[in-house]
């Protein structure tokens, strides 16, 4: 094998995620909120791959103004992430719908068949998330379009289940759509292997944090280039009758005190100074706006530095076309490697 033919080889592997997307590599964007905005969409998307708008807390109107913003930076496919719980969700779907936005990712929860069926009819695919083989299965029956499988070793908020886990669960149980795998990957190689698996692509969030198009503040980007696999870790739960959300962030001062917190507002609804519902409030509030604090101001140590296990992996800022090339090339060289190896063993 040469490496016209490993191309070729990596190109049929791809090709029905690539012609879902509408892109030449079958290399999604996660969408991050406040890091997933018009800059880096559009740079993924310029560069081969397929970037993904973080609507996250936006409104109908800032949602309308950045996609588009980001067709004025970019004239190939992107999708837009919306989170089913926001309050405003069907002015969201409008503004997607107005805006033809070519793919609409849902994350959080089901997306509802009427939403579905309205941004199909505007001609439009839909993708949603499935956190185990059933969900899979119900949005298959539901007509989605496409799937995306996120395990554990994702940055924000995440699953139970490992990456690997639920790839072999459900790649060869759903064939009908197109299932994208996400969580942890930070190399072509990975890429690879899920391809290989039955995945019509791969999603990468945390990869992309450090390209030189992402606005995430200088320091935030630091603090990627220097952590390990290990930093990044899911928020702790000290007493399960106050649940806390898992959410896996590069540990800081504000990791210790969300600790601290929790043990100071336990102890004070056991002395009956505050109700369950008051001290769920408080452990709930903690974190909010951290993310904007350290992604757009900077404050590493008690903003929330929400990150995947691959930020190991992102050892500098390099441009979004650079990345997305190197995981091609990784991806290649394996191929390349492995037939090499076949064909000295014979």
């Amino acid at each position: 094998m040469d490496l016209r033919s490993a191309r070729a080889r990596l190109d049929q592997l791809w090709r029905r995620g690539a012609e879902f997307l509408g892109c030449e590599y079958a290399i999604m964007g996660g969408a991050m909120t406040w890091v997933s905005e018009r800059h880096l969409v559009a740079a993924i998307s310029n560069a081969g791959g397929f970037g993904v708008i973080a609507c996250g807390a936006m409104s109908p109107d800032q949602l309308a103004a950045e996609i588009a913003a980001t067709q004025e930076m970019t004239k190939r496919p992107f999708g837009v992430n919306l989170i089913v719980m926001h309050p405003a969700l069907e002015a969201l779907v409008e503004a997607c719908v107005a805006g033809r936005v070519s793919h609409v990712v849902f994350a959080g929860g089901m997306p509802s068949a009427a939403y579905l069926q309205k941004i199909k009819a505007a001609g439009a695919k839909t993708m949603a998330f499935a956190p185990g083989p059933p969900i899979a299965k119900k949005l298959v029956r539901m007509k989605i379009d496409g799937i995306i499988i996120e395990g554990a070793e994702a940055g924000g908020h995440i699953g139970p289940v490992s990456t690997s886990v639920l790839a072999q669960e459900i790649l060869p149980a759903v064939r009908e759509v197109p299932v994208f795998v996400a969580g942890g990957i930070g190399r072509g190689e990975a890429i690879l292997s899920y391809l290989e698996m039955g995945a019509s692509g791969c999603q990468l969030g945390t990869r992309f944090v450090c390209a030189r198009e992402s606005i995430a503040h200088a320091k935030f980007k630091r603090a990627f280039i220097l952590a390990a696999a290990r930093d990044a870790m899911p928020s702790i739960q000290l007493d399960r009758r106050f649940p806390v959300i898992p959410v896996r962030a590069i540990v800081n001062r504000a990791t210790e005190r969300f600790l601290e917190t929790q043990r100071d507002v336990i102890e004070r609804y056991n002395r009956g100074e505050l109700s369950k519902e008051a001290a769920q409030l408080e452990i709930e509030h903690f974190w909010a706006g951290s993310l904007r604090r350290a992604v757009i101001d900077g404050d590493v140590e008690s903003g929330s530095l929400m990150a995947g296990q691959s930020v190991g992996m992102v050892t500098r800022e390099q441009s979004t076309a650079e990345i997305i090339e190197e995981l091609v090339d990784q991806a290649l060289t394996a191929l390349l490697t492995r037939e090499r190896l076949e064909a000295a063993s014979q």
